[in-house]
């Protein structure tokens, strides 16, 4: 014990002589600067070392912020790094929602109060394993748009968003008296094919138009030559992000070559990973991240723990890579940070604040506490129907009639699902190859005739079925967009059935394109409400392919967190109480529970759950709310 404290003390004193050789200290006005010839930050005119943690509001709900950004002030993080996804404000071109959970200023102001600083990284493109890197998706409806780069198009979009957003931030720099230290222009540009300067510099002008020429910009990009070169620009702040397997001097060095002066930084240091559909569960250890970090810290860097707390890819908001396949990302974004999916501390948040403890006083008193969980126990599903029977309530605009498919960004239906509808050309009394010759299922198809299931395409794998029936027979094709691209070079992820099938010579043709609000039906109060007038009697027993089910989880007076669990459940979505919790997949995992928070829940009326299973239900029907999630079981798929 005296050792240790011994090498504490040590480092501590260490730590203090970096920050006595950094810089004469200016006394003066708020302010917020970098001193490059002494090589780190100027807070109010005296040295300073960021120890940040990357958390998301639009992952957590509103009714937990102040308890999640509570936990990381007593963990002794000084600060907190926020992405700002344009497509959770602005998901209709013009329409912009800064209310509820997506109360930005709202969250900074609980972060201020709660003694926290923000290191703002507002895009417009973010990454973050977020849909489209929180690119809205009506930037597609331009055919040829060329997103992150000078594109005349891209970039009028772009500035109209920056002058929404940016007055907004401007009063919470912390120079004029806010929290906001530093604000990231782009994000790991390096990493893009364009390396459009251009687009770069146009950035540089619009945040210093909106935010002054005092606030301090940087750039983030990953730890190689080539992204340094083109993600980094005179005038924007270099930094770089790597995690616990890279040699931290190496690194820094790479920086050096960027930014000769001023702190290091990591921008990005990686507390744990992401997990796709089918992935074994990313982890990464306590001790190899608590070791990392001390060793940048006593190096004087600044660094912020990316995540801190993940939270969860509520709705439809999880994005997707495409490398030599398109793999989307999952539910939850647990990410194996300090702080869980659910906001609860674990062995790696406390391993973190052991090691920030020899480098700055961290507050006294508890960590507060994991929220409440409870068990609710099972709930068994009724059918409410096929979903293609119910097109009158979850399309009710109906369809629209076109020879050739018509895509999710033609009918300005962005996210979700949409049926496509055809007849067969002519009978099939054997077997006959439906195909996407040019891999035109975006993301997957699930194909019936005559409202039975015949199987289903999948981008990338699946091209080929075989289908049988009769001349005039009704095609259903429910197509599901699972998320959009948000990383590398095929952002301009489009969606639905992006080109021609081929059903054994004949190209099909004369198709109705249903656009769905299954959302806005369910939030709608539908299937539950009482007036059922366009939805039958709800059924017993299972079904293959599409289908809606719903339950009730009835009140017992508590509103605790839990983990919706649905086994032998095939793939879907899940909503409660109107809410869209996000996708399940427990077939091929290894996610299996979708958290459920607490305040969704109604302690005293019957908690509506509907289902949209899309291959098939088990014939239990039966759905168990848990108070432990399960998120590392990867049954054998590849």
């Amino acid at each position: 014990m005296a050792a240790a404290a011994a090498a504490a003390s040590f480092l501590f004193a260490v730590n203090m002589l970096l920050s006595a050789l950094c810089g004469s200290l200016v006394s003066g006005a708020r302010s917020f600067s970098i001193d490059y010839k002494n090589h780190c930050f100027l807070k109010d005119g005296k040295p300073f070392q960021y120890i940040s943690g990357s958390i998301h509001y639009s992952r957590i709900p509103q009714y937990y912020w102040k308890d999640r950004l509570a936990k990381m002030y007593m963990t002794g993080l000084n600060a907190i790094q926020v992405y700002v996804p344009w497509n959770f404000h602005e998901a209709v071109q013009g329409v912009h929602n800064f209310t509820g959970d997506r109360d930005l200023e709202h969250f900074l102001n609980l972060a201020n109060q709660t003694g926290l600083l923000v290191i703002l990284r507002p895009g417009p493109y973010i990454c973050a394993e977020w849909e489209m890197g929180g690119l809205p998706a009506w930037l597609l409806q331009k055919p040829n748009i060329m997103l992150r780069s000078a594109d005349t198009d891209y970039l009028e979009a772009v500035s109209s968003w920056l002058a929404i957003l940016l007055p907004k931030i401007k009063p919470w720099l912390y120079i004029n008296g806010g929290n906001i230290i530093t604000v990231q222009v782009e994000n790991e540009y390096g990493s893009y094919f364009a390396c459009d300067y251009n687009y770069m510099r146009h950035l540089r002008t619009l945040f210093h138009f909106f935010l002054g020429e005092e606030v301090v910009l940087f750039t983030t990009d990953g730890n190689t030559d080539k992204e340094m070169k083109c993600g980094t620009l005179d005038g924007l702040y270099a930094t770089v992000d790597f995690g616990t397997d890279t040699n931290v001097t190496v690194a820094f060095n790479r920086q050096r070559r960027f930014e000769p002066q001023g702190p290091l930084v990591n921008s990005e240091f990686y507390t744990g990973w992401l997990d796709h559909w089918g992935d074994q569960h990313a982890m990464v250890g306590a001790q190899k991240v608590s070791r990392v970090l001390g060793e940048m810290l006593t190096m004087g860097a600044s660094v912020n723990m990316y995540m801190f707390e993940g939270g969860t890819n509520f709705g439809y908001w999880n994005g997707a890579d495409h490398d030599t396949r398109f793999r989307s990302v999952v539910t939850s974004y647990d990410y194996d940070a300090p702080l869980t999916e659910a906001g609860d501390p674990t062995e790696k948040l406390f391993a973190i604040r052991d090691v920030i403890k020899q480098f700055r006083e961290v507050p006294s008193g508890p960590m507060p506490p994991p929220t409440p969980k409870f068990a609710y126990g099972f709930v068994t599903l009724e059918k409410v129907g096929n979903l293609s029977s119910l097109l009158g309530t979850i399309s009710p605009l109906g369809p629209v009639q076109s020879k050739y498919p018509l895509t999710f960004e033609e009918l300005k239906q962005y996210y979700g699902y949409m049926l496509y509808r055809t007849t067969l050309p002519r009978d099939l009394s054997e077997p006959t190859p439906l195909i996407s010759p040019l891999n035109g299922v975006h993301d997957r198809a699930y194909v019936s005739v005559n409202g039975v299931f015949q199987g289903l395409l999948q981008r990338d794998t699946v091209l080929v079925m075989n289908l049988t029936g009769n001349q005039g027979d009704t095609l259903d094709i429910l197509v599901e967009n699972m998320g959009r691209v948000n990383f590398g070079s095929k952002i301009n992820d489009y969606k639905g059935l992006v080109n021609n099938l081929i059903l054994g010579k004949d190209i099909l043709t004369d198709w109705k394109v249903y656009p769905l609000d299954i959302d806005g039906a369910i939030s709608r109060g539908w299937p539950h409400s009482n007036s059922r007038k366009s939805v039958p009697s709800p059924q017993r027993g299972p079904s293959v392919g599409p289908t809606i089910y719903m339950g009730t989880l009835e009140p017992n007076g508590l509103a605790w967190d839990t983990f919706l669990r649905l086994n032998e459940w095939t793939k879907g979505q899940v909503w409660i109480n109107g809410v869209n919790l996000g996708r399940y997949w427990p077939a091929w995992g290894p996610q299996q529970t979708l958290y459920v928070p607490g305040p969704l829940l109604s302690t005293s009326l019957p908690n509506n759950i509907t289902v949209l299973e899309l291959e098939g239900a088990p014939a239990h029907r039966r759905v168990v709310f848990m108070d432990r999630p399960q998120l590392n079981n990867t049954p054998g798929k590849s």
